[in-house]
Order: C-alpha cells, then sequence, then structure tokens
C-alpha cells in the first residue's frame, strides 16, 4: 500500500514508519522543517516538507495513498498560551482528513489517546479498566490537551458518520526503542535509570509496548471498522507506578525509589510549579495537569483491538527492556 503519515518524527510515528516499511509498503511523511529524524534512521520513506495548516503539502503527500495515518499531535501539559495546540489538533485533524478523503484514500487512521476514554470505575481501592464502551463526556476532559484531542476525536468521528473511511485508535502508555524526546513514560525510565526520581506518586497506567502500538495502527487500517474506536493496550500491562518501578529494578539493578509522595503535596507542588511559570514563562517541572491525572489509574482493557484486530500482546516486561536497551545504546544514561 501507499502511506502517508503524519507525525512521523515522533516516538509512535517513528516506529510506525519503521514496520510499515518493514512489512513492504511504500511510506511517505509530512515532516516540518527541522523535525528530528533520529527515530526514523534505517526507514524507507519519502518527506514531505510542511505542516498540518499547509494545505499544499498535506495533499501533495497524500496523492495517490491508499492509507493516511494521522498521528502528528501537539502535546503540552503547560502551555502560556493554548490557543495554537487547539488549532493544531482540531483544525489539523479536519485539514488531513478532508484532504486525505480527497486523494481517496481507503482507509484514514486517527490517532487518539485513551484520555479521550471514560475513566475507570474506582471502588474501594479497586480499579475496573475501561473499554471503549465505558461512558465518556466533554466534561472528563480536565485539561487543555485532552479537551483538544476529545475535541479532535469527535471531528475524526463525524467525518465517520458522514461516509468517510475513518478508523479511530486510542494508544494507552507506549514504552520502547525509539522514545528521541523522550516522552513522559520515557522519562520515568530515565529518571529511574539516572537516579533522578527520588520518589513516586500513587498512580497507575496501561504499559504497551510502541511496537505493538505501531501494529495496532497498520492492523486498523486493514480490518478496523469504519468509526469504530480501539484501544492500543496491554491485557496485563495495568500496573501501578509502583509495579513499574519494581518491574525496572528487576530489570536493570537499580533500586527502585521507595518514598511515596502524598497525593496533597503534589499537588500543592504543582501549584507553586505553575505560580513561578507565569512569571518566567517557563514549563513548569511538574504541571498541575499531570499531577491531576495522577490522581487517577488509568487502567484500560484493550480486549476489542486483540479479538478484531489481532493487537500484539508483548509482555510490558519485554517493552521496558527494549527501552532500557535503546536509551543505553542512544547515549541517553549515566549507565556504564
Amino acid at each position: 500500500m501507499n502511506c502517508f503519515v503524519t507525525g512521523a518524527s515522533g516516538f509512535i510515528g517513528a516506529n510506525l514508519v519503521h514496520e510499515l516499511a518493514a512489512r513492504g509498503h511504500r511510506v511517505r511523511i509530512l515532516l516540518r522543517p527541522g523535525s528530528a529524524r533520529r527515530g526514523l534512521q534505517g526507514a524507507a520513506f519519502e518527506a514531505i516538507k510542511g505542516d498540518l495548516a499547509d494545505a499544499t503539502a498535506v495533499a501533495a503527500g497524500l496523492k495517490g495513498c491508499d492509507w493516511c495515518f494521522h498521528l502528528a499531535a501537539s502535546y503540552y501539559l503547560w502551555l502560556p498560551d493554548y490557543a495554537p495546540m487547539y488549532a493544531a489538533n482540531i483544525e489539523g485533524t479536519r485539514n488531513v482528513i478532508q484532504a486525505a478523503m480527497r486523494a481517496g484514500c481507503q482507509r484514514i487512521v486517527y490517532t487518539s489517546t485513551v484520555g479521550c476514554i471514560g475513566l475507570p470505575d474506582s471502588t474501594n481501592g479497586s480499579v475496573t479498566p475501561s473499554d471503549e464502551s465505558t461512558p465518556v463526556s466533554e466534561s472528563q476532559m480536565d485539561n487543555h490537551y485532552k479537551l483538544s484531542k476529545w475535541r479532535a476525536e469527535v471531528v475524526a468521528r463525524e467525518f465517520a458518520a458522514r461516509g468517510a473511511p475513518v478508523v479511530i485508535v486510542n494508544p494507552s502508555a507506549p514504552v520502547g526503542p525509539r522514545d528521541v524526546k523522550p516522552t513522559p513514560t520515557g522519562k520515568v525510565i530515565l529518571d529511574v535509570l539516572n537516579g533522578a526520581m527520588p520518589a513516586y506518586l500513587d498512580t497507575g497506567l496501561n504499559w504497551v509496548h510502541v511496537r505493538d502500538v505501531a501494529a495496532g495502527h497498520i492492523l486498523a487500517a486493514e480490518k478496523g471498522r469504519v468509526g469504530e474506536r480501539y484501544i492500543l493496550g496491554h491485557g496485563a500491562g495495568n500496573w501501578t507506578l509502583k509495579q513499574l518501578l519494581e518491574a525496572l529494578a528487576e530489570i536493570t539493578g537499580v533500586p527502585a525509589p521507595r518514598f511515596k509522595v502524598p497525593y496533597g503535596m503534589a499537588l500543592a507542588a504543582a501549584h507553586v510549579n505553575e505560580a513561578l511559570s507565569r512569571l518566567t514563562g517557563r514549563p513548569p517541572r511538574a504541571p498541575l495537569a499531570g499531577v491531576r491525572m495522577a490522581r487517577h489509574k488509568m487502567f484500560f482493557n484493550p480486549n476489542k483491538a486483540v479479538h478484531e484486530l489481532g493487537l500484539p500482546q508483548t509482555p510490558p516486561q519485554q517493552a521496558l527492556r527494549d527501552a532500557v536497551e535503546w536509551f543505553h545504546a542512544n547515549g541517553y544514561t549515566k549507565m556504564p
């Protein structure tokens, strides 16, 4: 297939480009001038210079393509001005889907986030993982990033309702190789490896190998039902942060942090951080949005993607080993 990918220089995007090329697909990517190509090294692709607002570049990238993968997004938990993020995530999505329809794409895979899935039910300390049918509304989108992605997903669903061949995927917390930036999840791993995490919060995520997420995008193009959402996660990946830290300690020999920060203390520190950021214009070390999200254990059930798409289920321990190996091999760690 001829494939067009936005967000190809990102963590999931770079792994998707590698996976598409490895499967014999022809890949064209939209790449902003100056974007890092480190994660794309070794993959075969054609680059089109431009961004989501550049209609000419988007149209050129999509010409003759069978599949469109729209992964590009602005992801920040704190900004002095959120308007550009809303524009990129909402109007950028509209622009790409409209152009993909004009180009005659057979499938348009839109990458959302599990942040747009309903919150897991937590009763008496027991968490029931959410799935695609868990009730959710815009009122649950409690920070600007989640709200912008929710509204972008609404745009994608509206296009699907009008006949566009749109399939939506909602990745959970990917880990693995090519986390160039790194992402917030990758930063957790790096902080542990480099001794920069003295304490932790009582939170949890659904951890999944980034290669499984990349494969899930391709499977969504091949088998996904138009208008449906698919959680790209791991059935055994619902781990608390403490469990993740213990697994990392077992893999690397680096001791896991033992001090658990009370939520109220973390929230107070985030308020102070953001107050300073409003004065300095520099991003806070602990954004309020991140601390507030950590209050919920973001556990999810990916059975729909496993059963309908055949989503791979690489053990989370392997995802961690692959992430550690890549960070170490690429000079991110202080490990000998």
